[in-house]
């Protein structure tokens, strides 16, 4: 599959399957998380690997977007190892950690799973529940499995804005 199919066809899938997802499936797609590119090649992510269905159950806790997925990534970075830009202070921990993602995002699109990115969580309740340690900033979470027999992209997947209302060459 060419690159741009694989990207047009990945979508936020909201519905999974009970079928577990195979270890080496799960390794392959958090190598291509750790072969992502970092600020610096700091390497500040941290990836905990949710599978266990009591833990996943207590997720719950702290969002509604599990969606019963058989696994999910919790997406941290490392503060005291992510790189800061020397102008502003700006941590890069974030976009390092959205760049790790995506890849696994994509990862999980070419071994025929699905995913979603989710960011609409309670940090304080999941690094309790996870028991996350202090000097670790959750960034998302990554629910992803096989999708669900009749699982659909939404109406808004094939929205997509003009290429002239979002690139400007040379100045705005």
């Amino acid at each position: 599959m060419e690159f741009l199919e694989l990207v047009q066809k990945r979508y936020s899938c909201r519905e999974f399957s009970a079928k577990e997802v195979e270890k080496e499936k799960i390794e392959k797609v958090l190598e291509t998380g750790r072969l992502a590119p970092t600020a610096c090649n700091f390497q500040p992510q941290r990836i905990l690997v949710v599978t266990d269905k009591e833990k996943r159950e207590e997720l719950k806790e702290c969002t509604r977007f599990t969606f019963d997925a058989p696994v999910i990534l919790v997406v941290c970075y490392n503060k005291e190892e992510s790189w800061k830009r020397k102008y502003d202070g700006q941590d890069e921990g974030i976009v390092d950690c959205s760049i790790v993602s995506t890849h696994m995002m994509l990862q999980i699109q070419e071994l025929g799973m699905g995913s979603t990115w989710v960011g609409s969580f309670d940090p304080s309740k999941a690094k309790e529940i996870l028991k996350i340690p202090e000097n670790l900033e959750i960034v998302n979470l990554l629910p992803f499995g096989y999708p669900a027999e009749g699982n659909v992209p939404s109406a808004m997947h094939e929205k997509r804005k003009a290429m002239s209302e979002i690139v400007f060459w040379n100045e705005f």
